[in-house]
């Protein structure tokens, strides 16, 4: 099952672990390195999962899920907060925000690339634009 992801993350180590585990698995991963280049990125490719940082130069995780959001061609594209945050709330202010799911880092590696699946196999959000 081999799928494009693509990876907004201003973090080069998080990303490296991040390919490293999805590419050994089959999948395909782009990086994005700020939230404007997320957003142009998610717009001219063909994703098929968005995973996103919340802590981002140029712009937050929270206002590239919800402009992500705002495209209808991307609707259906789950997008999953892969974030440091984990205060109480940070959870819910990324699903509010448009995100699909919510992973704290660090990641489990054993774990990571099964959680990334079930994203892939359950599809996007419900609901029509």
């Amino acid at each position: 099952m081999k799928a494009r992801i693509l990876y907004i993350e201003d973090n080069e180590q998080n990303f490296y672990l991040v390919n490293f585990i999805l590419t050994g698995r089959g999948h395909q991963v782009s990086w994005a390195k700020d939230g404007k280049e997320g957003i142009e990125q998610a717009g001219s490719g063909d994703f098929v999962l968005i995973l996103l940082d919340i802590q981002l130069p140029v712009m937050d995780g929270y206002t590239v899920a919800r402009t992500l959001r705002e495209n209808p061609a991307l609707f259906r594209v789950p997008i999953v907060a892969l974030t440091s945050y984990a205060m109480p709330g940070d959870r819910e202010r990324a699903l509010e925000a448009g995100c699909t799911g919510y992973i704290e880092k660090p990641i489990n590696p054993a774990t990571f690339a099964t959680q990334i699946e079930s994203f892939l196999a359950t599809g996007a959000r419900g609901g029509e634009p």
